[in-house]
């Protein structure tokens, strides 16, 4: 099977377009203001509900969510849960040799002269290093790549994305990452993983009838 980039691209157009729309909004704003300014910008806008609710949103960036996926989709496609979980092994790989060659230090630390002037969110531990890129973004963008890629209703791509983003959000809400830090994470795990779908996806193997079934759909 013959795969180009630009059929998985088709198959991801209601997530890439508007992805693609956002992420060059994110850059002008980079341009145009400081990391000092976005971040306290985003500081300033806090609230006990926000607090609440990006607490949650954050670890759907978490492995464990990743887990619980990969498991559902077993149940369903082997060939989604296998690209899922090969996506996720190369963007985590890939973020983590980053972080450890960047070394950049998070907010608490970049701004350890200046904590007083900082909201936290309570009872939020805050890391001190390798903030980026953001490895929580990188995460939530590469299943939703794949979620988008692999779901028969393609408008779930946009809800998929916005799942992502408010993930990517609540890493800097909660004062773990800056903001180039989530760009970065958003590019990377939908880059790499688009890519690593062109690659494994074209393989014959995984278009057989028993790679579209799960464990509950073995006949």
């Amino acid at each position: 099977m013959n795969l180009r980039i630009t059929d998985v691209l088709y198959r991801l157009r209601l997530f890439f377009i508007p992805y693609l729309l956002i992420l060059s909004s994110c850059l002008i704003i980079k341009l145009l203001f400081t990391r000092e300014q976005i971040y306290y910008s985003i500081n300033s806008y806090h609230n006990d509900l926000a607090n609440q609710l990006f607490i949650y949103a954050t670890d759907l960036g978490s492995g464990f969510i990743m887990i619980v996926l990969t498991i559902i989709l077993l149940l369903y496609s082997y060939r989604t849960a296998f690209l899922l979980v090969t996506s996720f092994g190369i963007t985590t790989i890939l973020v983590q040799v980053v972080k450890r060659i960047v070394k950049a230090p998070r907010p608490s630390l970049y701004f350890e002269h200046n904590l007083s002037h900082i909201y936290f969110v309570p009872g939020v531990k805050m890391l001190m290093t390798n903030s980026f890129p953001s490895g929580h973004t990188v995460q939530a963008f590469t299943v939703a790549v794949v979620l988008a890629y692999t779901a028969r209703q393609k408008r779930w791509g946009f809800i998929y994305l916005l799942l992502a983003l408010a993930v990517g959000y609540s890493r800097m809400y909660l004062s773990e990452h800056f903001f180039e830090d989530v760009v970065a994470g958003s590019i990377i795990g939908t880059v790499a993983t688009v890519i690593w779908l062109t690659i494994i996806d074209g393989k014959p193997f995984l278009h057989q009838n028993k790679w579209k079934r799960g464990l509950l759909k073995q006949v």
